[in-house]
């Protein structure tokens, strides 16, 4: 699931919250395995016609390029997608951290009576680019999830904060 709500980390018994965003796998490890084990066996059935001849090691080194081919490019796209970002309410402050696959992790906080969840349909990076505003910044969240994802994200953000300013009207 790509996001998903949970009890928050910062406070264990707390009723409010917390939310993860990941990216989307549609082939999970076992499923990498499978093809690559997959790709490999479809591979060597051109190569039983010229079984125990010399043509056999020409065409070898080839097949078990492919299968390293396909095992970095699956490799490769596994780390591109080790994004994470999490929301959580750490006393009365709304804390978005951005984890990307190179760099820095990335800090947010905005008293959570103040935060405030957009969406731009287009002129975004992505359609329906969502954006949490506050203590004068303005950031993105979830731009690595699908158009529908970002849809329903942008409601549930927008109830969540609504429920949390409720909380914390004075």
């Amino acid at each position: 699931m790509p996001h998903q709500w949970s009890p928050s980390p910062s406070v264990p018994d707390s009723a409010v919250p917390a939310l993860s965003l990941t990216p989307f796998r549609s082939l999970p490890r076992r499923g990498f395995a499978w093809m690559i084990l997959l790709a490999f066996g479809l591979s060597l059935i051109p190569l039983l016609g010229v079984l125990g001849t010399m043509a056999l090691w020409g065409l070898l080194p080839f097949v078990l390029l492919m299968v390293a081919g396909l095992w970095w490019g699956l490799e490769q796209s596994y780390k591109s997608g080790d994004i994470l970002e999490e929301l959580h309410l750490r006393g009365d402050e709304l804390c978005l951290t951005h984890k990307p696959v190179k760099g820095p992790t990335q800090e947010w906080r905005c008293n959570c009576y103040w935060a405030r969840v957009d969406m731009h349909v287009s002129g975004g990076k992505v359609p329906f680019y969502i954006t949490l505003s506050g203590n004068g910044r303005q950031v993105e969240i979830g731009s690595f999830l699908s158009e529908d994802e970002r849809k329903v994200l942008f409601g549930e953000l927008k109830d969540y904060l609504k429920a949390l300013q409720q909380v914390q009207a004075p």
